[in-house]
């Protein structure tokens, strides 16, 4: 992370990348002649309060009507009442909010102004957010995705907010770009500052708040680069290199990295059996984050993401176009480093395992096949019947590491794990599933207080199980009728490789929706899991 300044301007850029060092990598699989204009690091965001000398290329109000008509219009430059009102009367919210723009005129020599007004619903159900988070986010890449300085000026009806709107302002810059470009062209580099005002008016800056808001946004950024990063870069051993580079720079945090065929001699066979055929081994990387002064009364959590760097099939070859976007099957581990690194940043007072499981799902000569048995870490044999039902088995060994190991009270693992989930929840809800109704509950609050929504999936166990029956094995990986609630059973899968012995919490997340929107990754996940942890700062 950048460096924190002592004042409450805090400053988002590089998302903890190196943007040399992987732009040499970049140039190892480029032509000669190829010129990659690469701009990770050429956005700036920014929260809190903030003078400056020039005026910015953008200003954007969002928040609802009602708010805008208050105490947000007394932040926006110098207008005319009679425009600002007709403005306000043009952009008709509907159910996903509308913005409406004009241009100021320049003062004192300076640049024109363009003014928009993104103008919220007024209501929204009881499944959505209640900041309209996929509004927010869709309405500031809208207005303000192209060039120049930008200011977004955001409602607030309630301080707790502050971070969630962060993220979905966040999510409207990504990071990666490798469009070609001139060789002497520099890429411009963009200021966007966000700055939350409440109803009265007051702007909000409180350290806490404006601390946490940037780091989400980093969080967040840090996350959807990696799932958008091509595969070539972007390998099993990137991600645990990247990983490992991280728990360096964090207080209170270690790492083990368990990488290749030692992965096969210490009984992991989900992910070295999905893996091994990849030209970069796969691995399973810990990082174990302990809070100042924690007992054996603090809280342990274990973070379990999926990180399938791409995903081919395996010998199950997705065909017709469904290998295309592939490289964003890491997001559930994209999203859970963002989130743990996040939660270290903020000085979560919860002890944090992060586990993330890598591998690359390769044809090769070393692939496994349908019909091979892989013996998994909870010590079940599970028959192939489809190596494109990969993901469940490297989250299998890592709950099963996490419920040995680590004497968890929860254990959360996420991932890009079905299509069926877009079916069964959409494309903005995740779906969960938990042990413990009032698990379900409290996660559904954090999503919707994140902006990161999810919903429930069916959650009867011993009505799925039978999906996986094997004649020569404790089970299948892959249902036998793909009717049957394919994403709940996926789930049953992964709990079954809890550890015997384990008496706590799990929560499964079926991120396969929300993970993309129009072809970039969105980030999720990361406001998520500060949310459910109930970071200071950010809820």
């Amino acid at each position: 992370l950048v460096s924190v300044p002592s004042s409450l301007q805090y400053q988002t850029g590089s998302a903890f990348v190196n943007p040399a060092s992987f732009a040499n990598k970049l140039a190892h699989v480029a032509p000669p002649n190829m010129h990659a204009s690469f701009t990770m690091a050429a956005t700036q965001l920014a929260v809190g309060p903030k003078k400056s000398k020039e005026s910015p290329n953008v200003v954007v109000l969002i928040g609802k009507k009602t708010h805008i008509e208050g105490g947000l219009a007394k932040h926006a430059p110098s207008v005319d009442e009679t425009i600002l009102n007709a403005m306000l009367e043009a952009a008709k919210p509907g159910d996903t909010g509308a913005s409406t723009s004009t241009f100021l005129p320049a003062q004192n020599g300076g640049k024109a102004t363009k003014l928009v007004l993104a103008v919220l619903p007024d209501d929204v159900s009881r499944h959505n957010s209640p900041i309209s988070a996929h509004s927010i986010t869709s309405l500031v890449q809208k207005e303000a995705g192209g060039k120049g300085d930008v200011k977004v000026i955001a409602a607030l009806e309630e301080d707790k907010f502050v971070g969630p709107i962060a993220c979905a302002v966040a999510k409207a810059f990504p990071l990666f770009n490798a469009k070609s470009a001139a060789p002497d062209d520099q890429p411009e580099e963009r200021n966007i500052q966000t700055t939350f005002v409440r109803e009265d008016g007051t702007e909000v800056d409180e350290e806490a708040r404006l601390r946490a808001a940037d780091v989400a946004m980093e969080g967040v950024r840090l996350a959807a680069r990696i799932c958008d990063t091509p595969p070539e870069q972007m390998t099993p051993g990137a991600l645990i290199e990247e990983a490992e580079a991280l728990a360096k720079t964090l207080t209170g945090v270690k790492v083990e990295t368990i990488r290749g065929e030692d992965l096969f001699k210490k009984g992991y066979g989900g992910i070295w059996g999905v893996g091994k055929a990849a030209e970069s081994p796969p691995g399973l990387v810990i990082l174990s984050y302990e809070p100042e002064g924690a007992s054996e009364e603090t809280q342990t959590v274990c973070l379990v993401g999926k990180g399938i760097m791409y995903d081919t099939g395996g010998l199950s070859l997705k065909i017709s176009g469904g290998m295309v976007g592939m490289k964003h099957d890491n997001g559930g581990a994209a999203g859970m480093l963002g989130g743990f690194v996040s939660a270290v940043k903020l000085k979560s007072n919860r002890r944090i395992h992060l586990l993330l499981c890598i591998a690359e799902n390769a044809i090769g000569p070393k692939a496994f096949r349908n019909d091979d048995i892989l013996v998994c870490y909870s010590g079940k044999c599970v028959e192939i019947n489809n190596t494109d039902a990969e993901g469940r088995l490297v989250l299998a060994d890592g709950v099963a590491h996490a419920t040995k190991h680590l004497n968890p009270d929860l254990v959360v693992d996420m991932a890009t794990l079905t299509g069926a989930q877009l079916v069964s929840t959409g494309k903005k809800h995740a779906g969960i599933l938990a042990n413990r109704l009032e698990l379900e509950e409290r996660a559904v609050r954090a999503g919707r207080h994140s902006g990161d929504l999810v919903h429930p999936l069916v959650y009867s166990p011993e009505l799925f199980k039978d999906e996986f029956k094997s004649k020569v094995a404790d089970m299948k990986n892959s249902v036998k009728d793909r009717m049957n609630a394919q994403s709940s059973c996926a789930g049953t899968f992964i709990e079954q490789h809890l550890d015997k012995d384990y008496k706590g919490e799990w929560l499964h997340i079926d991120m396969a929706g929300p993970s993309t929107s129009d072809e970039r990754a969105t980030g999720y996940g990361v406001g998520l899991i500060l949310s459910l942890l109930e970071v200071k700062g950010f809820c």
